[in-house]
């Protein structure tokens, strides 16, 4: 009988090695922490590089008029898919010509591998909208900066904002949308 305990020892410290690296692989994969941590990010919208006042001419006469600021071309209210989202969303164009994504306000779950998308696809509620937004054509705008608070995502000069029609937070991770807005043209 003592024999067969030595038999058996390999087979369980083979079995917690299996474990422990299976443990290991899920904690990385999953990151559950982040559902207990919150990262707020605050930033202001960004205003168009060297934009400054034109001076008044020398007979006293006021400049022409310039672009007059940063404009809002498109806008939305996210609503939650996988986790519960709230916020507003703005594509904005500076007066430089560039443009913007802004989420306002933003509050959602800290995840995984979370990025901005704008996309083509219907913004849908419940879970018939948790998968939709990589069928079609969309755009990552990066890693979302933080799952609270007011950020600024720059826009490719390539990218036509006219061909898409929503924006989502997406889990990269797990291929599914935290919550997404469909963008209203304004």
């Amino acid at each position: 009988m003592a024999g067969n305990g030595k038999r058996r020892r390999p087979v369980l410290i083979g079995a917690v090695l299996v474990a422990a690296v299976l443990a290991g692989a899920g904690v990385y994969w999953f990151q559950p922490w982040k559902l207990w941590t919150d990262r707020t990010v605050d930033e202001a919208l960004p205003a168009a590089s060297g934009a400054s006042a034109p001076a008044p001419s020398a007979a006293g006469t006021p400049p022409p008029a310039g672009p007059a600021g940063p404009r809002t071309i498109a806008e939305g209210e996210l609503i939650s898919h996988e986790h519960t989202t709230t916020g507003k969303v703005r594509l904005v164009e500076l007066p430089d010509g560039s443009r913007t994504l802004r989420l306002e306000d933003l509050d959602t779950s800290n995840g995984p591998d979370l990025r901005v998308w704008l996309t083509d696809a219907p913004v849908k509620e419940g879970t018939a909208g948790w998968r939709v937004f990589d069928d079609g054509k969309h755009v990552s705008l990066g890693k979302l900066k933080g799952n609270r608070g007011n950020q600024n995502y720059t826009v490719p000069a390539d990218v036509r904002p006219a061909d898409y029609t929503s924006v989502t937070i997406w889990c990269d991770r797990f291929d599914v949308s935290f919550g997404a807005a469909e963008l209203h043209r304004v």
